[in-house]
């Protein structure tokens, strides 16, 4: 997360908008982990300076291995920390985590978010998109990511979406009622 404090601390001694550097103050800002993005807009008639800051978001902790981990943001950034995110942390190796920055990347890029990463092993990836469960398996097209986005909004009811087939989206169908051994469904 990234503190108010920081944007005043990036900030010249005597700033003022004569001498103010838009470009600088946003790169300063910009500098810190936490921050995708940051604008400077001035408005000259008030005298307000307003800095706008884009923040990423913690979408997996990931244990390497040897005592090697991590927490990255869904753009692959690696963060200090968790910034206040309630993710499990999942076990993987550097292919793995490759495979899982791609396909974030992927969903960005498709303006799909991924939440969080909630399993890794070897049936594929487990995720949370857009607060919906998806599982992942090798790389994903950005075809199957724009029908994700399609599907999931057409089937509210069903329990996960699996991308793990090239070129498709499965949607799971959601859980029948059984009654009893027979396995004959209820109703």
């Amino acid at each position: 997360m990234f503190p108010e404090r920081e944007a005043w601390a990036a900030l010249p001694d005597r700033a003022s908008f004569l001498t103010l550097d838009e470009e600088e103050l946003a790169r300063k800002i910009e500098a810190n982990p936490w921050v995708k993005g940051a604008k400077v807009l001035e408005n000259k008639e008030s005298g307000i300076v307003l800095v706008e800051v884009e923040e990423r978001r913690a979408v997996l902790s990931g244990d390497l291995g040897r005592g090697r981990g991590g927490v990255w943001a869904a753009d692959g950034t690696q963060l200090p920390g968790l910034g206040g995110a309630r993710l499990r942390r999942v076990e993987l190796d550097e292919g793995r985590l490759e495979e899982i920055l791609g396909i974030s990347e992927a969903l960005e890029e498709n303006g799909v978010r991924l939440d969080s990463v909630d399993g890794v092993g070897a049936g594929g990836v487990e995720a949370t998109v857009e607060g919906r469960r998806v599982l992942f398996g090798g790389g994903v097209e950005a075809g199957q990511v724009r029908a994700l986005a399609g599907v999931m909004k057409k089937h509210p009811e069903a329990p996960y979406f699996d991308l793990r087939s090239p070129e498709r989206v499965v949607v799971a169908a959601a859980a029948v009622e059984r009654d009893g051994p027979s396995g004959r469904p209820n109703g």
